[in-house]
């Protein structure tokens, strides 16, 4: 079944339950779901591998990715909520398992074996730019259904990417 699919019958089962009038079309609102959908998928994909790396990370560079891992996997952590919240607030389910957002999200998953601390760095690098491109794109969703609310998470989301893949370009030599 196809993710839109998916979320129409999904979203059809809480309708039955409650009626969502916020001046967005329930077509509008199907497509900003899946596209809050993939960003919550993606962003559970780099919360995963990066608090994977806060706890093996090792070499000179420890304590400063430790702390630095940590912080961004706490700010991870929480926007989970506030995206997974938004997509309720839509009236739609949010994926709620591992296997469905690893079927949602285009991030790889973390290392079966621990890597550098360098490789590490250009993992997350690459991850937080790719999630960025993508969030470009789940902004227009939102924008094109005029839905304010979601457009300024999904920035406030880009602008974290941004500056985090930033951050981390900064450590390569």
């Amino acid at each position: 079944m196809s993710l839109r699919a998916y979320l129409i019958v999904e979203m059809n089962k809480g309708d039955q339950n409650m009626s969502v009038d916020i001046g967005i079309e329930k077509g509008d609102r199907e497509k900003v779901a899946e596209a809050l959908s993939k960003a919550l998928a993606e962003t559970y994909a780099i919360y995963m591998k990066t608090h994977g790396y806060h706890w093996n990370v090792t070499g000179p560079q420890f304590r400063t990715l430790h702390l630095m891992f940590e912080e961004q996997y706490r700010d991870m952590w929480a926007a989970l909520d506030e995206l997974a919240e938004r997509i309720r607030a839509l009236g739609v389910y949010a994926p709620g398992s591992g296997r469905r957002m690893a079927e949602l999200s285009q991030i790889e998953e973390g290392d079966n074996d621990v890597p550098s601390a360098d490789v590490m760095i250009a993992n997350l690098t690459k991850d937080h730019e790719a999630i960025a491109t993508h969030l470009r794109d789940f902004i227009e969703v939102a924008d094109e259904a005029d839905d304010d609310g979601t457009e300024d998470l999904l920035i406030a989301r880009l602008q974290f990417h941004e500056k985090t893949a930033w951050m981390l370009r900064s450590m390569q030599g």
